[in-house]
């Protein structure tokens, strides 16, 4: 299939790139590049453009034909989002209506959106199911959950096929090195610990070690970009076998505390990690674990990294070779 990449340009986006390419597939980068890197385009062709350009999107479109889209394009920072709401609706929100506005003219009828967990909000359960409520605490959450209703609306109007991928903690790097995670300012907590044990920062900031959990850090669901990357694949090609739209969810199932991902990157650096102990955050729930069943039974996906000391290792390599 030809496969237009929103935000392809960018740490997830890329790895899926790589992902379509090895599954024979042919991927269109459709990125402006504000916040992608062109040095991260390695697989599949580069067309600069932003999502709210209609004459952009559609010239691209009726040139290269695409047999489905995968939509990545969108702010991802939720401290951002408290700042700058407006930023976030125009962009993930406005960006996607006109995505999916240039589908229902010019385009295929098959969609993969990058959603998340920030879409369910503070848990009621864990693991977290696809089905627990969703009621998210920022608008970097809430842009992501108006896309998802619009995508249930647009299927239901307009015959529109969707998946809607909601992901845990996305971490590691491609393992054979080629990409990996680039963003300026970097708010994730595998490159922050990595970036202190070089000493590239001062120290690794451990934000609360008084939650109800094991040692008292906040505990997460570390999920391998490269395998987030082959399940966006995965869901494009049950959607054009006449797959059912839904939603799932993508993680491990194993939930890692901030302190033992600090021993983690310690064990794979040969050095300790420099901490600074702060307040919890406002907003941070304690323990954030993906039931990731309906992945592994809908599109047959299995993470092949669940170990943190092997997502830590690619995700070192990468930093460290930078």
């Amino acid at each position: 299939m030809k496969v237009l990449v929103t935000g392809g340009a960018g740490y997830i986006g890329s790895h899926a790139c790589k992902a379509l390419v090895r599954s024979g597939h042919q991927p269109i980068i459709y990125d402006n590049l504000q916040r992608g890197h062109r040095s991260l385009v390695r697989w599949g062709t580069l067309e600069v453009g932003d999502l709210g350009d209609a004459a952009r999107l559609r010239e691209v479109m009726l040139r290269h034909r695409p047999d489905g889209i995968i939509h990545f394009g969108a702010f991802t920072y939720v401290g951002e989002s408290i700042k700058d709401p407006a930023l976030y609706y125009r962009n993930n929100v406005l960006g996607s209506v006109s995505l999916l506005d240039a589908m229902r003219v010019h385009g295929p009828n098959l969609i993969v959106f990058s959603s998340s967990c920030a879409t369910y909000g503070p848990p009621r359960a864990v693991p977290i199911t696809e089905d627990h409520p969703q009621s998210p605490i920022n608008p970097y959450g809430a842009s992501k959950l108006m896309v998802e209703r619009m995508l249930q609306d647009y299927g239901a109007a307009y015959g529109l096929r969707w998946m809607s991928l909601r992901y845990f903690n996305a971490a590691g790097a491609d393992p054979e090195g080629e990409v990996g995670e680039l963003h300026d300012p970097e708010t994730h907590a595998v490159p922050l610990a990595i970036l202190a044990a070089l000493g590239r920062v001062a120290s690794f900031q451990v934000y609360g070690t008084d939650y109800p959990t094991p040692d008292g850090s906040a505990v997460r669901d570390y999920v391998h970009v490269a395998d987030l990357a082959s399940a966006h694949v995965a869901a494009l090609v049950h959607l054009s076998k006449g797959g059912d739209s839904m939603a799932v969810n993508l993680g491990t199932g194993v939930g890692t505390s901030v302190l033992d991902l600090l021993d983690a990157v310690g064990r794979v650096a040969g050095r300790p990690v420099p901490v600074a102990r702060c307040a919890r955050r406002v907003g941070d729930a304690d323990v954030l674990v993906a039931d990731a069943r309906r992945a592994g039974e809908v599109l047959g996906w299995r993470p092949r990294y669940t170990d943190i000391n092997d997502i830590v290792a690619t995700a070192w390599d990468w930093h460290r070779s930078r």
